[in-house]
């Protein structure tokens, strides 16, 4: 085992002075003027250029496992999000931000620390992409569906697909299978601007959405399934 869980959680909680507690770093986001999203730079593209390894992925996993599952599954009360199945390039992008200090993450940020270097970055990212998509995500009430497809079509389609498959090479992420609380926390925060490394374009969309409205996609989208990557199948 790389390093235990046990002994990871107590250096942040217990024993914050030995380093994994040091603050997060803030990097300028959407809201400077020149803020470009997704900018080719640092160790992100250093990861998306080497290969993964699965096996070794799986060993840092046991750190994440602590608070996302050991499938990936996250918490259907959207405190942590699914991330089995998901893009890696996109959690690469999103890790890599975290760490940068792109979006903010105070929670996250020790853990994305625990990597050393861009190849454990890729390893991990690889590993979690091959999980299958768990089928028992929490969602919302159901009540207001129609108008949430009808929102999704109109908007969101063309970009998350379908199946809320995403795009891995324009780094659009897996919505099948996410929690509802998980992605209304985020959608809200990304129209709301607090959601720093969000990509303006969706921003532009989402802007003009009510409270209500938001609630409506977002339970639609919480009950989107991908055939290919999802559990079972």
């Amino acid at each position: 085992m790389r390093i235990s869980i046990l002994i990871l959680l107590a250096s942040i909680w217990i024993v914050p002075s030995i380093g994994f507690a040091q603050p997060q770093p803030k990097e300028e986001g959407i809201e400077s003027k020149g803020y470009v999203w997704n900018e080719a730079k640092g160790e992100k593209i250093e990861a998306l250029d080497l290969v993964g390894d699965t096996e070794n992925g799986e060993e840092i996993f046991e750190i994440c496992s602590a608070c996302h599952l050991p499938n990936g599954a996250g918490r259907s009360d959207g405190t942590f999000p699914q991330l089995a199945g998901q893009h890696s390039t996109v959690l690469i992008k999103q890790i890599a931000d975290i760490r940068g200090g792109l979006r903010d993450n105070p929670i996250m940020y020790p853990f994305a620390k625990t990597m050393t270097d861009a190849q454990e970055l890729a390893d991990v990212c690889a590993f979690i992409q091959t999980l299958p998509i768990p089928g028992d995500n929490g969602r919302g009430s159901g009540e207001h569906l129609d108008e949430g497809k009808a929102l999704y079509e109109a908007n969101c389609v063309e970009c998350h697909g379908k199946f809320g498959e995403g795009s891995k090479d324009k780094y659009y992420p897996v919505l099948a299978g996410q929690h509802y609380k998980y992605m209304l926390r985020q959608v809200t925060d990304i129209r709301d601007g607090r959601r720093r490394n969000a990509n303006p374009d969706m921003v532009k969309i989402v802007k003009k959405y009510t409270d209500a409205e938001l609630d409506a996609v977002v339970d639609y989208m919480s009950r989107l399934e991908w055939p290919e990557r999802q559990a079972g199948n």
